[in-house]
């Protein structure tokens, strides 16, 4: 049997997930740091699931950053398949090469067969690519709740062993395991069995204090006041029954608008004017005009 792939560990404590988080941009809470912890000590797979815009991305891309590691993102939709997931064969160039091999007088078949199904025709997918990889890497599974049922078996076959078996070349078995981050928006029940092999971590918006230092961490020259204000603003919006409500990295970007404009305050006159910083439908603007009684 092949040898299980090695995980070093990557964190000594919760307390230098934290610490190696915030250092990467991403502020965390103690139930983030821990479970992220626990993902990297047990070896296990961190599913994290919760509405659009709350972070969830962004978890694995500081993750891929506090680690020194390679991020490998496979972003899941409707019809994604074994060959954009794993791998597949480049059939031009094949084909290309069997021409020319029949140019120059025409090689045995199992000779040319030899030739065309080896590394230089092998088109690597984000999960062929991953386990491969023998330097730090996290594996960002993204939107996987996006991705058909049949996906999921796949995911399960990989995660599981951590290998894969090519026909025409035999078993790829990783060296060194990745890191591996699912994440889903919950428009659909993930597989038991998927959830099974993961450790769990619902994310939701944050506190009001913890957007606000989210805020002034990544936008410092925002003054506490209008910061206040904006997360203020931010938290009444998504109160409303929105199509699409604003995500921390909107936030992000309204406070940067703020800036760019030299606005100290945001008042109604701010609000209507730089809305669609924020608000992308505009039945959603119309009904934050009407809650928000703007002009």
């Amino acid at each position: 049997m092949p040898r299980p792939p090695t995980q070093l560990p990557q964190f000594s404590s919760v307390s230098d997930v934290a610490k190696r988080l915030s250092a990467a941009g991403y502020l965390t809470d103690k139930q983030i740091a821990t479970t992220v912890f626990l993902a990297d000590r047990l070896g296990k797979p961190l599913l994290v699931e919760g509405p659009a815009g709350t972070g969830k991305t962004e978890l694995a891309k500081a993750l891929a950053a506090a680690t020194d590691s390679e991020l490998i993102r496979l972003q899941c939709y409707e019809g994604l398949d074994e060959a954009r997931a794993l791998y597949e064969w480049n059939y031009k160039k094949q084909l290309l090469r069997i021409q020319a091999s029949q140019a120059e007088g025409g090689a045995d078949w199992d000779t040319v067969h030899d030739d065309i199904f080896g590394e230089e025709f092998l088109l690597s997918r984000p999960l062929l690519t991953a386990i491969r990889r023998t330097e730090p890497t996290v594996l960002l599974i993204d939107e996987t709740d996006k991705a058909d049922v049949e996906v999921e078996g796949l995911l399960l076959e990989v995660l599981s062993d951590f290998q894969v078996t090519i026909p025409e070349l035999g078993t790829v078995v990783a060296t060194r395991r990745p890191t591996v981050v699912l994440t889903s928006n919950a428009t659909r029940e993930l597989s038991e069995a998927l959830k099974r092999r993961c450790l769990y971590l619902a994310l939701d918006y944050p506190s009001a204090e913890r957007e606000r230092e989210i805020v002034l961490s990544r936008v410092p020259d925002l003054a506490p006041g209008l910061a206040e204000q904006l997360v203020r603003t931010i938290r009444a919006l998504r109160a409303l029954e929105l199509k699409k409500s604003p995500s921390i990295s909107e936030t992000l970007d309204w406070a940067q608008t703020l800036l760019e404009l030299g606005l100290d305050t945001l008042d109604e006159a701010a609000i209507g004017d730089t809305l669609g910083v924020v608000l992308k439908h505009a039945s959603d603007q119309e009904r934050a005009a009407a809650e928000l009684r703007l002009n």
